[in-house]
């Protein structure tokens, strides 16, 4: 969707450096520097015989370049199972697809997200289900503009107030925000034609702001980004979630391709979990959720006990959430907590703590591996 025309304050100038930025992030072509940050990664797991990774976004990175990391990473693993979720977007790793997406779950009123993993053949058209992807890929996108209206439009000034007493923002960070927003949304209409689709979406604010650490300082760019998330969460309360697609209806169109789903990072939307969905697995654990790992694999083992005669049993995952394009940010602009996460690098697998509680559950990473490929190629 194309931002709204005359939306943005008339005068603000676009300076030569403000264009040299907002290239940078939005140019999705890497330098051989860029390669090399890939292909070689920080930490070596040389005792690790599998590789589960089904929940990790690719961003803009190639999967040759993605490939050659996790290799590197696992030098000796004999098992994988990598399968890649961007989000509203299927993409494929060797032997499998997948994606994450977005739905709506009218049982319990609340935007909620499955992993979508398939044989790639049985993908290679599935036109309804793409379609429904770019219908929830185009409306996600819609979110940036409500965002940047919000920053520009003087009717929006109470939403900002707001904001600025939450996070003591004072009126120079405001109007330094409210300034920096208009370029943005000049520079979004002025670019169009270049602009990769993936770029638009919220992120790209908070990249741009994050480019100018090295003009007005982290301190002031550290102040401005509290300032934004609360703006954000203001505009993404009064988002209708009716738009996307209910969970049911993703949940069926998969199941008539053949396709396994997974209920990722279930601590954030805690009713998914009673809504008997007709899913192959739970992840137990990723870096955002990881404070009930072992009560929900406890969750599994009892759910299966008493499985439904013709149903499968669900299965334990574990997800990294790994985003490639973090670990090519500058090192100011990265975020701490998701430059860390690696494809595949999942440590409750071999927490001793966990161990028990795992063999109980038979859910072990290699029997996971194993049932979840059978269930996918069948």
């Amino acid at each position: 969707m194309e931002p709204n025309r005359n939306v943005y304050t008339k005068g603000t100038e676009i300076l030569q450096e403000d264009q040299e930025l907002f290239e940078s992030i939005v140019n999705q072509r890497l330098s051989p520097e860029q390669e090399a940050l890939i292909t070689q990664p920080p930490a070596v797991y040389p005792k690790d015989d599998a590789v589960l990774a089904v929940h990790w976004h690719p961003e803009y990175v190639p999967m040759p370049l993605i490939k050659q990391r996790i290799e590197a990473t696992f030098p000796n693993a004999k098992e994988h199972l990598i399968i890649p979720t961007q989000h509203n977007q299927i993409l494929v790793y060797d032997d499998y697809a997948g994606v994450e997406v977005d739905c709506y779950s009218p049982e319990f009123n609340t935007k909620v997200q499955l992993l979508l993993h398939f044989a790639p053949e049985k993908v290679a058209e599935a036109s309804v289900l793409k379609s429904m992807l770019m219908h929830t890929f185009n409306y996600r996108a819609t979110q940036l503009f409500d965002f940047l209206h919000c920053l520009t439009r003087p009717e929006q000034d109470f939403i900002l107030q707001k904001a600025a007493a939450k996070t003591g923002a004072n009126i120079e960070l405001v109007n330094l925000v409210r300034l920096m927003a208009r370029k943005l949304g000049l520079l979004i209409e002025q670019n169009e034609a270049i602009l990769p689709k993936e770029a638009i979406k919220n992120k790209l604010i908070r990249n741009f702001f994050d480019g100018l650490r090295g003009t007005v300082g982290d301190a002031t760019i550290d102040r401005a980004q509290h300032f934004l998330r609360e703006v954000k969460k203001a505009v993404k309360k009064d988002f209708d979630l009716t738009y996307f697609y209910k969970t049911q209806e993703i949940i069926e169109e998969t199941r008539g391709l053949g396709g396994g789903i997974v209920i990722p990072h279930p601590e954030q939307f805690w009713p998914i979990l009673m809504a008997d969905y007709d899913v192959d697995g739970i992840e137990v654990w990723n870096p955002q959720s990881s404070t009930y790992t072992e009560f929900l694999i406890n969750v599994v083992n009892r759910q299966n006990r008493s499985v439904a005669p013709g149903r499968r049993p669900l299965l334990v995952f574990m997800g990294d959430d790994t985003h490639l394009g973090e670990k090519l940010k500058a090192p100011g602009a990265q975020s701490a907590e998701k430059v860390i996460r690696e494809v595949g690098v999942q440590p409750p697998w071999d927490d001793l703590s966990l161990k028990k509680t795992l063999i109980q559950a038979q859910a072990e990473k290699h029997l996971v591996i194993a049932e979840y490929k059978a269930r996918l190629n069948s």
